[in-house]
C-alpha cells in the first residue's frame, strides 16, 4: 500500500462524506499566518492555530530547526511546514510568553498583558533553546540524590520503584487531566531516518552468516521472556456504546485519554518484567520511557490490541460527528499523520505480526541509545543489538519463505517514531477527528478485502 499524497483525494471531507462550508467574511486576520483571527491571544490578534502552537512551543520548551534560510512563508496552508519560522514570527510580532499560565492550563495569566518587543539576542536565545537549558539541567538532576552513581544497577532492594521515580519527576500517570498535561509537556526524541543497524550491511549479503535453520536455544529463551513480560489480555477500558447514542467531542477525547492511560500503565509494568531490567539504572529507564512512551503505545495499538482499537473503538468513533468548524480547522500536519497511520496499519495488517515479533520490535524500539541524558548508552547499544539479532533469528527461522520479512518489520519502527513525533504537534482538540478518520478508513478498507 503506497503512502497516499495529501492531494490524492484522501481528504477528510471526501473520506467521511462531510462537506466544509465556504469561509464566512473574515473580520480580522491572524498576524502570524493570515488565517481568520479569533481574538487577542498572548498580546496580539491571532487565530486558534497559532495561539495553540505558540503555547505548546513555549510550555514544552521546543527547539525547532529550519531546513531553508529561516525566512519561510507563513500562510494558513503553509504554516505547518516550518515550525521554526512560525515560532520566530510569533516572537517577532510580539506574542508574549508571560501571558501564558505557568501551569499550562487555558485562560492566560493576565488578560491585560499586551504584546512585547524583545531584542534579536533574546529571540535567538529562545529559538536556540539556551533559555531552557538551565531549567532542563535542573530537572535532569532532580531526584537523583538517592542514586550512588550513573552506573548503579536497578534492583528491588536498593532503588525506588519505577512508578515512584516517574511520579517524583512530575510524570503524573493517573487520570484524564494528568494524561492531558503529560501529553502536552513531554518531549519526543528527534526522528532519525534509519534504524542503526539495518543499512550497515552489504545489500548483497545476509544480515547474519548462513546457518542451519534451527532457532538458537538462547534466542528462544529470551523471546519467551519478552513475551511473558507482555500483558496480552484485552484492554479493560469500556468501549461499548448504545445504539443511537451521539458521542460528543469531549466524550471521545476523554475515552482516548483513558485508553492511553491504561496503555501507559501497561508499559510501566512491562519494563519491570523485562529480562534485562537489572542491567540498567532507574534513571535510564525513566529517560527511555519519557522519550518512547508514545511510540510504545502506537506500536501496541497497531498490533496486539488492534482488534479492539480498530473494532470496538472504531464503533465508538463512528457515533461521533465533527462540526463544520472542526473539519475546516483540521491542520495539514494532522492530515499527514492520518495518511501515515493508514499506511502503517495496512503494512502491519499485511505482515500479521506475531506476538514474538511484536515483543522484539518493542524492545528494540525502547532500547534507543540515541536519546539524550542516558548514562549507559554503550550498554543500551549492546542490548539493542542483542534483540535485533534475536528477532532476525526468529523471523528467518519461523518465516523461511519470506526473506524480506525482517527488514520490512524493522523499517516500520522509524515510521512509528516519525508518526509519534508528529502526533505531539497535532492540537489536542483535533485528536477525536483524527482517530475517527483513521479508524473509519482502515475498518472500511479491510472489510472490502
Amino acid at each position: 500500500y503506497p503512502v497516499p499524497s495529501t492531494g490524492s483525494g484522501h481528504r477528510i471531507d471526501v473520506l467521511l462524506e462531510f462537506s466544509v462550508p465556504d469561509d464566512r467574511a473574515e473580520q480580522r486576520t491572524c498576524l502570524i499566518c493570515g488565517d481568520r483571527a479569533t481574538g487577542l491571544h498572548y498580546g496580539i490578534i491571532s487565530c486558534e492555530g497559532c495561539k495553540g502552537f505558540f503555547k505548546r512551543s513555549i510550555c514544552n520548551k521546543r527547539v525547532y530547526r529550519c531546513s531553508r534560510d529561516k525566512n519561510c512563508v507563513m500562510s494558513r496552508k503553509q504554516r505547518n511546514r516550518c515550525q521554526y519560522c512560525r515560532l520566530l514570527k510569533c516572537l517577532q510580532m510580539g506574542m508574549n510568553r508571560k501571558a501564558i499560565r505557568e501551569d499550562g492550563m487555558p485562560g492566560g495569566r493576565n488578560k491585560s498583558i499586551g504584546p512585547v518587543q524583545i531584542s534579536e539576542e533574546e529571540i535567538e536565545r529562545i529559538m536556540s533553546g539556551q533559555e531552557f537549558e538551565e531549567e532542563a539541567n535542573h530537572w535532569s538532576n532532580h531526584g537523583d540524590s538517592d542514586h550512588s552513581s550513573p552506573g548503579n544497577r536497578a534492583s528491588e532492594s536498593n532503588q525506588p520503584s519505577l512508578g515512584s521515580t516517574l511520579s517524583s519527576r512530575s510524570v503524573e500517570l493517573n487520570g484524564f487531566m494528568a494524561f492531558r498535561d503529560q501529553y502536552m509537556g513531554m518531549s519526543v526524541p528527534p526522528h532519525y531516518q534509519y534504524i542503526p543497524h539495518l543499512f550497515s550491511y552489504s545489500a548483497h549479503s545476509p544480515l547474519l552468516p548462513p546457518q542451519a535453520r534451527s532457532l538458537d536455544p538462547q534466542s528462544y529463551s529470551l523471546i519467551h521472556q519478552l513475551v511473558s513480560a507482555e500483558d496480552l489480555e484485552p484492554l479493560g477500558t469500556p468501549m461499548l456504546i448504545e445504539d443511537g447514542y451521539a458521542v460528543t467531542q469531549a466524550e471521545l477525547f476523554a475515552l482516548l485519554c483513558r485508553l492511553a492511560d491504561e496503555l501507559l500503565f501497561r508499559q510501566i509494568a512491562w519494563i519491570k518484567k523485562l529480562p534485562f531490567f537489572c542491567e540498567l539504572s532507574i534513571k535510564d529507564y525513566t529517560c527511555l520511557l519519557s522519550s518512547t512512551w508514545q511510540e510504545l503505545i502506537l506500536l501496541s495499538s497497531l498490533t496486539v490490541y488492534s482488534k479492539q482499537i480498530f473494532g470496538e473503538l472504531a464503533d465508538v468513533t463512528a457515533k461521533y460527528s465533527p462540526s463544520d468548524e472542526e473539519l475546516h480547522r483540521f491542520s495539514d500536519e494532522g492530515m499527514e499523520v492520518i495518511e501515515r497511520l493508514i499506511y502503517l496499519y495496512h503494512k502491519f495488517h499485511q505482515l500479521k505480526v506475531s506476538n514474538e515479533e511484536y515483543a522484539c520490535m518493542k524492545a528494540i524500539n525502547f532500547l534507543n541509545q540515541d536519546i539524550r541524558g542516558l548514562t549507559s548508552a554503550s550498554q543500551l547499544e549492546q542490548l539493542n543489538k542483542r534483540y535485533w539479532y534475536i528477532c532476525q533469528d526468529f523471523t528467518e527461522y519461523k518465516y523461511t519463505h519470506q526473506p524480506n520479512r525482517f527488514p520490512d518489520l524493522m523499517m516500520c519502527l522509524p515510521e512509528i517514531r516519525y508518526i509519534a513525533g508528529k502526533m505531539v504537534n497535532v492540537p489536542l482538540e483535533q485528536l477525536p477527528l483524527l482517530f475517527k478518520v483513521v479508524l473509519h478508513s482502515c475498518k472500511t478498507s479491510v472489510g472490502k478485502e
